[in-house]
């Protein structure tokens, strides 16, 4: 059906501009083979094109049923059920995670040498293959674009058959196939040249790609545009104790303030919803840093999640770290809480000497830092989803224990995720207003 990937390609191009209408998009291609394909469906749209290096984790005793995928930046996305069902440990997990993590990093370095990989927090993005098989490897590639903050993820690729696109569905948002043939046989069968691409192809492919625009800005369809980054993120380690957490600080220029975002459970500094939260506040003005509370190995012991001693501590050490920091220091501080995280943030906030000036909970667990709620000095607003009744009844507990200035927004019909049309936008809202009111003056 296609005469080599150039071809298969072109075509893809060609229905993807009829229904891709977003600027905002970029390209990734899963090499080797759906790079060829996506240079030429970048070039069509005018996007960005980048490589998505991902590894499946395999099952120790079975490594083609995988229990998750890691991808770069520390990415992990775990299927718990798998991991229930097929008994594996946490120090297996671990084995596995830190053998493919590896070939992940060796991988990108080899492709795209010293270039850094093309931010997708709030990006639509187009993942593309040469063909679907088995499906694994698009899985999981479309799972670490939505933990890279992509806000909307389209599977594209030449051929593939009707099941496996099918179930693609569940972690892609949209999947553009050209060919669904019921029996696929094998990919290379619906190439007439499906000669294997070699690692100096693709790195020449993402070169050719890259864009001959200044710093801060991006070519789109031929032009080129001002970014709407306000400030390229720079990635940190942070020492707190005996370990190091990784974050991102951005800091825009003449930031009024500079927010710290404490996630919750079973969430990173990868979290698309802090990360699109975040863009809104730098889009506002304000510094912004996520952060990963616990380590890799920490986080299999969910015991931690809920250690609200240990977290609160780890915020300390890490706003501690902030203060001296030279682009943010004299800056009022603010903590964006999630869940647990909220839970931390109000605690730390409650220390005599805090810097913490505003606080805003995204579905948190204020009654999580119970006794140190009346000594939090910090302007607080809590926003729950209207739906999420328990976590809403429990919130309504906690503000009357609050002595602080605060306030609660409950977001009608909004589960706790607020993934609901337009639900996470009014959280990004409130919390941009809420810190752009309250850091300008220090508490105490």
């Amino acid at each position: 059906m296609f005469v080599d990937r150039h071809d298969a390609g072109v075509r893809l191009a060609e229905r993807l501009t009829g229904l891709v209408t977003e600027e905002n998009v970029v390209v990734l291609g899963l090499p080797r083979g759906g790079v060829p394909v996506a240079f030429e469906v970048a070039q069509a749209l005018g996007a960005p094109l980048d490589v998505i290096v991902v590894r499946k984790l395999g099952v120790p005793f079975q490594p083609e049923l995988g229990f998750g995928a890691v991808g770069e930046g520390g990415i992990r996305v775990i299927n718990s059920d798998v991991v229930r069902l097929a008994d594996v440990t946490n120090a297996e997990m671990a084995t596995v995670e830190k053998r493919e993590q590896a070939e992940v990093l060796r991988r990108a370095l080899r492709f795209r040498a010293d270039r850094a990989p093309v931010d997708l927090t709030g990006r639509t993005v187009i993942v593309v293959d040469d063909g679907i098989a088995t499906g694994g490897t698009a899985r999981a590639a479309c799972q670490v674009a939505h933990a890279r903050g992509a806000s909307r993820v389209i599977l594209a690729v030449p051929v593939g058959t009707p099941d496996t696109i099918a179930r693609l569905r569940e972690d892609a948002d949209e999947v553009i196939c050209l060919e669904t043939p019921t029996a696929l046989w094998a990919i290379g069968a619906w190439y007439a040249d499906f000669t294997q691409t070699t690692d100096e192809q693709v790195i020449e492919l993402l070169q050719r790609a890259a864009p001959p625009a200044a710093e801060g800005a991006v070519a789109k369809k031929g032009r080129v545009v001002k970014s709407d980054s306000p400030k390229a993120a720079v990635e940190v380690l942070v020492d707190a104790g005996p370990v190091r957490l990784p974050g991102q600080l951005v800091v825009p220029e003449e930031a009024a303030g500079v927010v710290v975002f404490v996630h919750g459970s079973g969430s990173s500094r990868h979290s698309p919803r802090n990360r699109y939260v975040a863009s809104v506040l730098n889009q506002a003005g304000l510094g912004t840093l996520l952060f990963d509370l616990l380590t890799v190995e920490e986080e299999y012991d969910r015991g931690n999640v809920f250690d609200i001693e240990l977290l609160t501590g780890r915020l300390a050490q890490v706003t501690a770290w902030l203060s001296g920091q030279p682009q943010v220091a004299g800056l009022p501080v603010g903590y964006f809480g999630a869940s647990t995280g909220a839970a931390a943030a109000l605690w730390a906030a409650a220390e005599p000497a805090s810097r913490a000036t505003a606080i805003v909970s995204r579905g948190g667990r204020p009654d999580l830092a119970g006794p140190r709620l009346p000594a939090v000095r910090a302007a607080t607003l809590l926003i729950v989803g209207g739906r999420d009744e328990l976590v809403l009844d429990l919130n309504r507990a906690a503000q009357q224990r609050l002595r602080c200035e605060n306030r609660l927004e409950v977001i009608p019909d909004a589960t706790h995720l607020f993934e609901e049309p337009g639900a996470l936008e009014n959280v990004a809202d409130l919390a941009r207003d809420w810190f752009t009111d309250h850091l300008g003056t220090r508490v105490g």
